[in-house]
């Protein structure tokens, strides 16, 4: 891990300027995006090392990121390796629904097992990440959880062999 310089006191000000989104269609200017790209390097950075490296205070940095998760642009969390964590089984699986895509996708994003889940346009409905500790596992998944949902018509899955990349550090240009 690289050393972070000690934390550097900010001055005190006696005036403060309000934070606020930009106005640029995204919300969010240059400096929340360095915030950001800051956090997905090490997620836990201390704010003062973030503020030195951004030309904020502090405090500032600490108003942005909360601004921005409040908004609901970023979390922060800590990214496991599911099979460091006893789950062997990786898969993607196409959905393909008849009526309401909307009503499958909830119930689909419901199951504990299911970590990504998104509607498309395209040859299947819904696309969603299913980790489970084994293929016995999957198989229930598959046939109890995915399968038996009203309006499901066709599941077609595609096994994780070896995950040959997985980066967190876009969307920040």
């Amino acid at each position: 891990m690289p050393a972070t310089s000690p934390r550097r006191q900010s001055p005190k000000r006696t005036t403060r300027a309000p934070v606020e989104l930009s106005s640029s269609s995204s919300g969010l200017d240059a400096v929340d995006r360095r915030i950001i790209g800051s956090l997905q390097h090490d997620g836990r950075r201390p704010y003062g090392a973030i503020a030195d490296e951004v030309g904020l205070s502090e405090t500032a940095v600490r108003r942005r990121v909360q601004r921005l998760k409040d908004a609901g642009v970023m979390q922060i969390v800590a990214i496991t390796d599911p099979l460091q964590l006893g789950f062997g089984r990786e898969a993607l699986i196409g959905i393909r629904v008849q009526g309401d895509v909307r009503l499958v996708a909830d119930k689909v994003a419901a199951i504990e097992e299911a970590n990504y889940v998104v509607m498309t346009a395209g040859s299947f409905d819904i696309i969603a990440e299913l980790v489970a500790e084994d293929d016995n596992a999957l198989v229930h998944l598959l046939n109890d959880s995915i399968r038996s949902i009203s309006g499901v018509t066709e599941v077609e899955t595609f096994l994780y062999l070896k995950l040959s990349k997985q980066t967190y550090t876009w969307g920040t240009k």
